[in-house]
């Protein structure tokens, strides 16, 4: 059965379909031999699919639930040659796994690998709109003015940010703890936000990302999500506003 070539690369894990539709048009892919076109079609079981020379695995999908500790980056390698730890070095699998969206090395909580850059690429890319839920410990006693401001939106790089859901778990004392909802994620969004309003974050955990909560996942630790937790990630991507929209951008 043939399938949209880039559909086939984001299921073989090179990223999302606007990534790999970008590799077709730079003309890094060959199939059998020929270098192929945006709109091509292929049956992986009958052509040969090659992207820079490699033959194109198609590996089954995986979907990973990562308890991301403090200090490990965000990615697959360390960009830097630091010796910093990855979250890919806790996952004890072969093939190719990709982090979901990005936590800063200081955070800690909830991360999703996966091969499938399709379904990875609906979850982060912010006109979705999913859900990521944050404990958030800030210096100080946060008072209500400030934390109406953040609800509604606060200048960030030129841009007011989109409204956020705080609701207080614990106010007073020498530190507050939050419980923060997003629908965006602007790089170091929470941090920034909170020193902006006088109070740093001391700690950043997320525990949600749509529909999937991190439960008692412990420190480090990491599963494969379940059948039933997939299916709701996919039905959160699949409803038809989405499909209308998969249409008009060719994701």
């Amino acid at each position: 059965m043939t399938e949209k070539l880039q559909k086939l690369m984001a299921k073989g894990g090179l990223g999302s379909r606007r990534h790999c539709e970008k590799l077709i048009a730079d003309g890094r892919v060959r199939v059998n031999g020929e270098v192929a076109r945006l709109g091509r079609r292929a049956d992986p079981q009958h052509d040969r699919i090659e992207v820079d020379g490699r033959i194109l695995a198609i590996e089954e999908p995986q979907y990973i639930m990562l308890h991301k500790p403090r200090g490990v980056i965000s990615s697959t390698e360390d960009e830097l040659r630091q010796g910093r730890p990855t979250v890919r070095e806790l996952v004890s699998l072969p093939g190719h796994l990709y982090p979901v969206g990005r936590l800063d090395r200081q955070s800690e909580g909830l991360m999703l690998l996966t091969n499938d850059g399709h379904l990875a690429h609906r979850l982060t890319h912010p006109r979705f709109g999913h859900e990521k839920v944050y404990h958030v410990e800030v210096e100080g006693k946060v008072p209500d003015e400030k934390l109406s401001r953040w609800r509604k939106g606060v200048m960030l790089d030129g841009k007011r940010t989109a409204p956020a859901e705080i609701v207080i778990i614990r106010l007073g004392g020498h530190n507050s703890v939050l419980r923060v909802t997003l629908r965006e994620g602007r790089k170091r969004q929470i941090r920034r936000i909170a020193a902006d309003l006088g109070h740093p974050v001391v700690r950043l955990v997320r525990k949600r990302i749509g529909s999937v909560e991190i439960g008692d996942l412990a420190e480090g630790q990491w599963r494969h999500l379940t059948a039933q937790e997939v299916h709701a990630l996919r039905e959160s991507v699949s409803g038809s506003d989405i499909q209308d929209r998969e249409e008009r951008f060719d994701i």
